[in-house]
């Protein structure tokens, strides 16, 4: 007796159940090897926003500014017919000081997670910000702009050792001095320090950055054009189970205003952003 054949539709319908239980799982597993805001294949990231429309675009998340700080006004602008406006005032986004650190306020345009950075991958970051001529220059901690190495702990509970690191990569303007800045492995240094005047025009940065825990690690910065520093070596934290960081590691994009506590209001427009992913051999 010759055995019974199956045809390729019925063998198809008897395995559906099994392929329907298995399929959340695989996107469970891809999801967990990509890591936030991946997808498969996708191409190389580069997206902009020049600050046209009524609203904030989805290229931010809202998390980072109090209500009323950010707005979308046209009579301060770098390019086109918009710009966004940022006013931070005591107690917005208060955050408390931990281990002796300063109370901190801020409002800050968050990247929306899709697009945050992967570790060893190069991109390159623009942006213009004005500052007007009655900015309060003071000793107080500004951070304008910021990179973070992305904590799984601080997002789940709240706290581990790495839930109150500081940025691996940050621009700063305190006391009218420009600064670029890092911290990594709870060690802070000055990449570069400028004084100067810098309110009343507009700014144009632009940086390139590759963040890794290894010696390969670069970061570019260029102000109207001109290079202020070339920096080669480990641009993040180490990742293991002491500093709480995984491997690969993420990071997160924010500009804005993130301060100290202070009495006195502090306004920064900011105009022409883009992000993109390099190519091999730009960086």
């Amino acid at each position: 007796m010759r055995p019974l054949k199956i045809g390729f539709k019925t063998r198809l319908v008897q395995l559906l159940p099994a392929l329907a239980m298995l399929l959340p799982l695989t996107g469970l597993l891809c999801r967990a090897q990509l890591g936030p805001g991946s997808s498969p294949a996708a191409p190389p990231l580069d997206v902009y926003d020049g600050f046209e429309t009524p609203a904030l675009g989805s290229l931010w998340e809202t998390s980072r500014f109090a209500p009323g700080a950010v707005e979308m006004q046209s009579d301060v602008v770098r390019a086109g017919h918009g710009a966004v406006k940022i006013t931070v005032r005591p107690r917005d986004v208060f955050e408390a000081g931990q281990g002796g650190n300063s109370d901190s306020e801020r409002d800050e345009l968050l990247e929306a997670r899709r697009l945050v950075s992967r570790e060893n991958i190069a991109y390159e970051f623009s942006f213009s910000m004005y500052f007007p001529k009655d900015f309060p220059i003071v000793p107080t901690r500004l951070v304008i702009a910021q990179w973070k190495q992305y904590c799984p702990e601080l997002l789940e509970n709240g706290s581990g050792p790495c839930s109150d690191d500081s940025p691996v990569l940050a621009l700063r303007y305190i006391s009218g001095e420009l600064r670029v800045t890092q911290s990594i492995n709870r060690k802070s240094v000055m990449l570069y320090q400028e004084k100067g005047e810098f309110r009343g025009r507009w700014l144009d940065f632009r940086m390139q950055t590759r963040f890794t825990p290894r010696p390969d690690g670069r970061v570019k910065v260029w102000l109207d054009g001109k290079q202020l520093l070339d920096y080669t070596g480990a641009t993040a934290d180490e990742e293991n189970a002491t500093t709480g960081y995984p491997s690969p590691s993420f990071f997160y994009f924010k500009m804005g205003l993130y301060r100290d506590v202070m009495a006195e209001p502090m306004t920064v427009y900011i105009d022409e952003y883009r992000k993109r992913q390099l190519r091999d051999g730009e960086l």
